[in-house]
């Protein structure tokens, strides 16, 4: 485990038992971006859903703690929700997705790749989603992710020739 990698899980479990007395629960902790401009993201999700009260006191409870934690150089807190698209890295966070649109990628012995389509199960050392374009089930050693996340689709597409397009067309507008 490398030394941020230590750190991380440092401040995991100095921060957890205080978020989740307030209602919510971690859902992870990273470092994101680098030197001066490194921000230390804590993300949290509560099941009646956050907003931005429940954002502030996670903020004011966990900053005090995570100052006891020794982390290396600067680094800008930031609390927030994992949001409709949300990163997977731990085992826990593929558990939650099953059943759930998702997009992977990882290395093969032919190179990297990408497959998309929903997670059907996950364990701590394999996850298998159901391919969208081909309807084939891939199963992928957790080792070999490079990223994946949930995908949010957004609804039908607005049919062709509705909309504000056709009204200018006719003057109108």
């Amino acid at each position: 485990m490398s030394a941020t990698e230590t750190q991380l899980e440092a401040v995991r479990a100095a921060v957890e038992p205080a978020v989740a007395a307030l209602g919510c629960d971690l859902y992870d902790v990273e470092f994101a971006g680098s030197g001066a401009a490194r921000t230390l993201r804590v993300t949290v999700t509560k099941p009646a859903g956050l907003d931005l009260d429940a954002i502030t006191e996670v903020t004011q409870t966990v900053s005090p703690i995570i100052d006891e934690v020794p982390i290396n150089g600067s680094f800008l807190l930031e609390v927030s929700s994992p949001g409709v698209e949300r990163t997977l890295r731990r085992p826990e966070h593929y558990a939650g997705a099953i059943g759930e649109l998702v997009s992977v990628k990882f290395h093969t012995e032919q190179g990297p790749r990408r497959v998309r389509g929903t997670l059907q199960s996950s364990d701590a050392d394999h996850l298998v989603v159901d391919a969208e374009d081909d309807d084939t089930q891939i199963e992928i050693a957790l080792p070999a992710v490079t990223q994946a996340r949930t995908v949010f689709e957004w609804g039908p597409q607005a049919r062709p020739g509705k909309g504000k397009t056709r009204a200018r067309a006719k003057g109108k507008v």
